[in-house]
């Protein structure tokens, strides 16, 4: 390639990491999504929607926080929810207070089906990465991401930039 010289080309070590990483999210993304469809006929989107509307108070979550937690667009989140809502799992209820706003309710139908696909997804995600890495190399992983994520959450400009404190993420496990 031609030399630029505001180019920032990655080293042969960096470029081997990418394509490292690439490949080893492809390929577990790819086994959690075959598990999920196989045994549960639940897309991973929708898996994740459901476990986030679980874990929230009530069962909800504004349409808005759930497309952020979920890491969809509002498009996508909004198709998603209305394919959960066919099987009866999601219900939307208008925002008292908001006429614009939705929210997004898991029904106790969508409860029984994320508590039965839940103990094969867990076995999944724990054969295809938990079990191929240390507690350690977790823990380093578990703070790796949450610096990406950071680093690239709503209303933060990713920077070239340790967003932690490595010294105190060292010391402290990161949760996987």
């Amino acid at each position: 390639m031609a030399a630029d010289s505001g180019t920032r080309w990655l080293t042969a070590e960096q470029q081997d990491t990418w394509r490292s990483f690439l490949t080893g999210v492809q390929t577990l993304l790819s086994a959690v999504e075959g598990q999920l469809a196989r045994d549960s006929a639940i897309p991973h989107g929708y898996y994740e929607i459901l476990v986030r509307l679980s874990e929230a108070e009530g069962r909800s979550l504004r349409m808005s926080q759930l497309a952020e937690a979920s890491t969809s667009s509002k498009s996508r989140l909004s198709h998603a929810v209305a394919r959960l809502e066919e099987r009866g799992w999601v219900e939307r209820l208008d925002c008292e207070t908001d006429r614009r706003g939705q929210f997004a309710r898991l029904t106790d139908a969508g409860f029984a089906a994320l508590a039965a696909a839940a103990p094969g997804h867990a076995e999944q995600v724990r054969r295809s990465l938990f079990d191929l890495v240390t507690q350690e190399q977790a823990a380093q992983l578990g703070t790796i991401m949450a610096a990406i994520a950071a680093a690239h959450a709503p209303g933060t400009e990713a920077a070239n930039t340790c967003l932690l404190d490595c010294d105190a993420a060292a010391e402290e496990p990161g949760e996987a």
